[in-house]
């Protein structure tokens, strides 16, 4: 709650974007950004909207600031839908009815208290990858979001997931402890959902993206629309592969990464991947200006 709101009182880009988000789903996002209630915020199906509007406020605050053009755009796991609209390959409402959706299919996917999702901090990617293997026993357990080195999300069934982390303290593990979630996103258990969000993407209207989308299913761009929502759909029940992503950016000459989000998660993430990239948070006007200034010094003020 209260996400943007220094941002918003310099920018009424924020507020004006939540307005249209809201009005795509026929609610005021903006009210209850501000005021609550927290529980309404923190559904699935509202919390994904809610993000995807958020990222697009902030980078409709950098266009009209006159920040570059990007030369290429990713995004992590609900992100990636913000990076499509900002390449102009999805519309920013029919984006924020089918995440709206997306959350819907997730939350009913999986009973509650059946899923679970596991951050394992300290150990190579191919040691949990072997232990969820093998803390399967005929459930599920497996990769969901490979964040940097050292630090992977692992998702599934409850029982598989606890197994799982206690064969990572044994492996020694730094730190190994369940997040509080209750959607196993990005594992085999969501293959349902993917599949109904699939006929959902089917209806919608997807163009070739102005600017080149790393998608983190397959660390890959693509330009033909069909190849866009199989990489959507792909992306609800296999990993995120972010780490991958950040280093194909890197490895293509891009220099300097901006955040557009209520936060900077993605900018410390990012700093564990590859620290020679000058990572840019956007969240505050400060913050903003400071971007502004590194990436065309002397230009603005």
């Amino acid at each position: 709650m209260g996400m943007l709101a220094a941002l918003a009182s310099v920018y009424p880009q924020v507020q004006s974007t939540f307005v249209q988000g809201g009005e795509a789903l026929g609610m005021d996002l903006w009210a209850l950004v501000n005021e609550g209630p927290a529980e309404e915020l923190n559904r699935t199906e509202i919390t994904q909207p809610v993000m995807l509007v958020a990222d697009i406020a902030v980078y409709r605050v950098w266009q009209a600031r006159g920040g570059p053009e990007p030369e290429a755009l990713a995004g992590h796991s609900l992100g990636e839908y913000a990076a499509l609209v900002a390449a102009g390959a999805i519309g920013f409402a029919d984006a924020v009815r089918v995440v709206a959706q997306r959350g819907r299919l997730m939350q009913e996917a999986v009973p509650e208290g059946h899923g679970a999702m596991a951050a394992i901090l300290g150990l190579d990617d191919d040691v949990v990858a072997a232990i969820c293997r093998e803390a399967a026993e005929g459930d599920v357990v497996a990769p969901a979001n490979f964040n940097s080195p050292g630090q992977l999300v692992i998702a599934g069934d409850i029982a598989a997931v606890e197994r799982a982390m206690h064969r990572c303290r044994d492996a020694g593990a730094k730190r190994a402890m369940i997040l509080p979630v209750s959607v196993p996103s990005h594992s085999p258990l969501m293959q349902g959902a993917a599949t109904v969000l699939g006929e959902a993407l089917a209806t919608i209207d997807i163009q070739s993206p102005a600017t080149p989308v790393i998608h983190n299913a397959d660390v890959s761009s693509h330009k033909d629309p069909d190849a866009i929502r199989q990489a959507l759909v792909k992306q609800l029940h296999q990993p995120v592969r972010w780490t991958e992503t950040i280093r194909a950016l890197s490895q293509s000459g891009i220099q300097a990464m901006a955040e557009c989000g209520p936060g900077r998660v993605l900018c410390g993430l990012g700093r564990r991947i590859d620290r020679t990239v000058n990572w840019l948070p956007l969240e505050q006007p400060e913050l903003l200006d400071a971007a502004l200034e590194a990436l065309t010094p002397g230009e603005r003020s």
